[in-house]
């Protein structure tokens, strides 16, 4: 349980940095990027694996960037549905969607599958790292 408020704590703070980064981006509180995470990741969850699937010819042929168009609509989704959640424009969506995504992945990569910070210990034995 509290893996899951860890992950969506980590996407709220990519969408307020998506927002404070990218002009086209507005959010007026806290609250709406912490409902706008919510959402966001209800959408990742159940309508971004179908989107993939159906575009899987155009995602194989775009290299999988065109996963990046799918991020950016359900952004934009999500800012329809949230008041105080804004996405003016296409382009806006792209970038916030790329900076939601780094943001996300380098605090993910900190956190282990129960919701705690881990690290790896590596040792030195002989000319072989452990």
């Amino acid at each position: 349980m509290t893996g899951i408020l860890i992950r969506w704590i980590i996407l709220t703070v990519s969408i307020i940095a998506a927002a404070y980064t990218i002009e086209g981006i507005h959010m007026s509180s806290f609250f709406a990027a912490f409902f706008a995470a919510a959402v966001l990741g209800i959408l990742n969850a159940v309508l971004r694996p179908i989107l993939i699937l159906l575009t899987l010819p155009i995602n194989i042929l775009s290299l999988g960037l065109f996963t990046f168009i799918i991020n950016a609509f359900l952004l934009k989704m999500v800012s329809g549905v949230i008041p105080g959640f804004d996405i003016r424009g296409f382009w806006p969506a792209i970038l916030g969607a790329l900076i939601i995504s780094i943001v996300s992945w380098l605090l993910n990569s900190l956190i282990g599958e129960r919701g705690q910070v881990e690290f790896i210990d590596l040792r030195k034995r002989g000319d072989r790292w452990e």
